[in-house]
């Protein structure tokens, strides 16, 4: 019995903490990821919004800078009327401090105003630059699905 409970509790904690190459991520120097959002496909969003989750939930959060950017087709995923349980977990994510930025180019093609997406995301004028420049700056670049 006390072999299988030795076997039980090393097992626990040999995968109860991930590791963190070096340089290890720190509040001055932070993993940086910067996640697209393309595609409106439900199945797609909420796919990168658990990818999201599980980078959050293994990071302590002052070393961690997450930005979702959302451009073409993935801007219908910032609207106010998409759906209600993925805008909550988008929502969500913005009181982890996740930052949304959207494309204004999609907007002006589709015709959108503002005030037709989720408060508190940001706009640049291409998104599709902004995800070029933030994995120039350091940002790893992640497309989850």
């Amino acid at each position: 019995m006390k072999k299988i409970l030795a076997i039980l509790l090393i097992t626990v904690f040999s995968y109860a903490e991930s590791t963190f190459s070096d340089p290890q991520p720190t509040f001055d120097e932070p993993r940086k990821i910067v996640i697209q959002f393309y595609d409106s496909e439900i199945n797609k969003i909420n796919h990168n919004l658990s990818t999201i989750y599980n980078i959050l939930k293994e990071y302590p959060s002052e070393s961690l800078k997450v930005v979702v950017v959302a451009y073409g087709n993935g801007m219908r995923a910032l609207r106010k009327d998409y759906d209600k349980d993925t805008m909550t977990r988008i929502i969500s994510l913005m009181e982890y401090d996740v930052e949304f930025i959207g494309c204004r180019n999609t907007m002006d093609t589709m015709k959108w105003g503002d005030d037709e997406f989720i408060e508190d995301i940001s706009f640049v004028q291409a998104g599709i630059v902004e995800l070029i420049e933030r994995q120039v700056a350091g940002y790893t670049g992640i497309i989850a699905y």
